[in-house]
């Protein structure tokens, strides 16, 4: 017929994203009433204790399995609320979405990368205090005097001491390359600023002060921040996830081809291949690794939606936590080894709650806001939020919302001041 443009207002994307979207109206609907239970059906507890009392449980697991359910009750009553953004000067609140957020070693500062409407982002730090009544407080302090580039991945450095600057991978745009910059943390406080490094590449933090990593096509590169030293790996394959072991000098990376290696930093005379300790593999490019507190284990991520907990020594899996979506992103997942817990955000955008020790999925949070590839929500988890005497719980950052999951049902009070 005359004026027909032959477009199918039905297309078997949009009826899935329409499906998708009921779910996650119906997912989140049930989330506004959490309620407090033990997600092990069938746990009988009275059992359990004459067990113990005739000694055929022992009694430190008896005394972990109790600790752990505690936690996992409080991850089932975690119940959001909305934390209000307000300018210093009582005016409109903020309307730029949030990119990223990271938090410090103790999380009581996280820095934030938010978009602009005029192009590039904008860098702010969020500090965290509480007061006696147990009331959080969140200060953001931003920096508009600096001029700012998109960034692709942020963490925190100790140069001077620990977390005293930011690590930010900036994208290049036209006949300007992109950049690490090393930001001193105090560029985001009322005190005077200190000098600016700026180096190449993709930055990681390294395990003495000073001392980062860059991964580069098919290269590593070792970089001291104090005396620019630097030494570089060749590699097979793309190196996206770095993180250094805790006690010793050794870095473990995640390949683009799924391999996971790592080398010891002291033994820098060996030629080839041979100077890689650790081999093992996933089957999709690796996205995140994370170093346990006991270094003999490794948690990595890749990009098929896989998540194992690897038993360095043997090269071995031993876990996996299913249930984690993935295709394609570049996604981090979140440990918190006291309350042993483990947190990823999928690329459908649901934040997913495991146990760290036995690989059980106890809560699924869905987004507040339609599920996007631009609107993947940023979380950070803490024991403390603020320091020593902060309360615990989950900051998630959507769009132009921020949004906070009290750990502890008894803390309700929150005030967010700019």
């Amino acid at each position: 017929m005359p004026g027909h443009n032959n477009c199918n207002p039905l297309t078997t994307e949009q009826l899935r994203e329409k499906e998708r979207e009921k779910q996650r109206q119906t997912s989140l609907a049930e989330d506004e009433n959490p309620r407090k239970k033990v997600p092990r059906l069938g746990l009988n507890m009275t059992l359990l204790l004459q067990k113990r009392q005739f000694g055929t449980a022992p009694g430190k697991s008896y005394s972990d399995m109790l600790l752990q359910i505690g936690h996992e009750v409080k991850v089932s009553g975690m119940k959001r609320q909305k934390l209000d953004v307000f300018n210093a000067d009582n005016s409109n609140q903020n309307t730029d979405n949030f990119r990223l957020i990271v938090g410090d070693s103790s999380c009581e500062r996280v820095f934030t990368v938010n978009d602009v409407s005029h192009g590039g982002a904008k860098y702010g730090i969020m500090s965290f205090s509480s007061n006696s009544r147990g009331a959080l407080t969140v200060e953001m302090c931003d920096n508009l005097f600096f001029t700012n580039r998109k960034v692709n991945s942020v963490c925190w450095a100790s140069v001077n001491f620990p977390d005293s600057h930011v690590l930010l991978c900036l994208v290049g745009g036209g006949d300007t390359p992109g950049c690490v910059s090393l930001l001193p943390a105090s560029l985001y406080s009322n005190s005077n600023p200190v000098s600016l490094m700026v180096f190449s590449k993709s930055p990681r933090p390294g395990p003495a002060p000073g001392a980062f990593t860059l991964s580069l096509s098919r290269r590593i590169i070792l970089k001291d921040a104090e005396n620019g030293r630097t030494q570089t790996y060749s590699v097979s394959s793309d190196v996206l996830a770095q993180q250094f072991s805790l006690r010793v000098p050794v870095l473990f990376n995640g390949c683009r081809s799924g391999e996971i290696f790592s080398f010891d930093l002291r033994q820098r005379g060996r030629k080839g291949q041979s100077w890689k300790t650790h081999r093992f593999h996933q089957e999709s490019a690796v996205t995140s690794v994370r170093i346990l507190q006991d270094d003999n284990y490794l948690l990595a991520a890749d990009m098929s939606g896989q998540i194992k907990l690897w038993d360095v020594r043997m090269s071995k899996s031993v876990l996996q936590y299913r249930g984690h979506y993935n295709e394609h992103a570049y996604l981090p997942i979140h440990v918190c080894e006291p309350e042993g817990l483990l947190l990823a955000v999928g690329q459908d955008c649901y934040t997913r709650i495991w146990s760290l020790r036995d690989g059980r999925l106890l809560r699924t949070v869905p987004s507040p806001h339609r599920a996007a590839n631009d609107l993947i929500p940023s979380v950070v988890f803490s024991s403390n939020l603020g320091g020593h005497n902060g309360p615990p719980g989950l900051v998630m950052a959507v769009k132009n919302d921020l949004f906070y999951f009290p750990y502890n049902a008894d803390y309700e009070e929150i005030v967010l001041e700019r």
